[in-house]
């Protein structure tokens, strides 16, 4: 099988079946005591007192001038909660949190001891529901779920998927773009407020106060971003990012990512574009060319 036979049938099995991705290399914190959820809940935008026992949700923690430090997905384990951020976010997340914990009856964990597994495409609920019992537990993804395995196990799982299409870093990009899905430290860094990057599902607009929540109330009631995180339909351009997007000699924009999409059979980009260019059709120059907004 070719290199693109193999990207094709990966991205069908995401599409219309199942494929798994190792992410392992994810970082995991373990918030302990009888203020743990309290605790949390004042420090994250979306409402984990509110999960059930095995739930999770997907968030993110701001600084007060509401510019992101990350995000994350949190999991309650009874009393306890996990915290799931992205690869070498663990420590700056853990600083973070212990800045505000100052009389709170809780502890924060490194938990290495904890892999991730991603499972994408219609499926994936079925095929983690056939791995090896209690071998773990599921993270909200985008289009498809995430397992929170036990680290000493994941061979085990690993080997359990053996029938299952593993999907190469290219091909899990390219559905990344395509969902719209950004990721922190290239679409999304530590000047971003959340709504920029359409993250609304990361914000519970009725939870009690949390850090930042000022900017994200004042924002929303202003209604509108000065720039959006938008899809740009690109042509054979492959900029890199940070890539200006223009209009004559105004800088409206830059680009953040760049695949080649199966899904619309040209390069698609991800970029933020200044609110008055926004509507989708809108064509901004992008080098000798154009980019149209999608």
């Amino acid at each position: 099988m070719s290199l693109v036979e193999a990207v094709d049938a990966e991205y069908r099995a995401a599409n219309e079946g199942c494929a798994w991705f190792d992410a392992s290399d994810r970082q995991q914190l373990r918030v302990t005591g009888p203020d743990a959820v309290s605790f949390v809940q004042g420090m994250v935008t979306n409402d984990v007192a509110a999960l059930a026992d095995g739930a999770s949700t997907y968030t993110a923690l701001l600084t007060v001038k509401g510019a992101m430090v990350g995000d994350a997905r949190v999991l309650r384990r009874g009393d306890e909660l996990v915290i799931d951020t992205g690869p070498a976010r663990g420590a700056t997340v853990k600083d973070f949190l212990n800045k505000y914990l100052i009389s709170e009856e809780a502890e924060l964990h490194d938990a290495p001891e904890f892999a991730v597994v991603g499972l994408v495409g219609p499926r994936a609920k079925d095929v983690a529901a056939s791995l090896p019992a209690r071998v773990g537990e599921l993270l909200s993804f985008f289009g498809g779920v995430d397992v929170l395995v036990q680290r000493e196990r994941l061979a085990e799982v690993h080997a359990a998927l053996a029938s299952v299409p593993k999907l190469s870093t290219p091909t899990l990009e390219v559905l990344r773009v395509e969902r719209h899905v950004p990721l922190f430290g290239v679409d999304m860094t530590e000047v971003t407020i959340p709504l920029e990057a359409n993250l609304d599902n990361a914000i519970n607009y009725k939870k009690g106060c949390y850090i930042g929540q000022e900017v994200i109330a004042r924002a929303t009631y202003r209604g509108q971003m000065n720039k959006k995180l938008v899809q740009l339909l690109v042509g054979d351009a492959a900029p890199e990012s940070k890539s200006e997007l223009k209009l004559g000699d105004r800088k409206v924009g830059w680009v953040t990512s760049v695949v080649k999409s199966v899904k619309h059979g040209q390069n698609l980009a991800l970029g933020y574009v200044h609110r008055d260019f926004v509507t989708v059709g809108t064509k901004v120059e992008l080098g000798a060319g154009s980019a149209t907004v999608l």
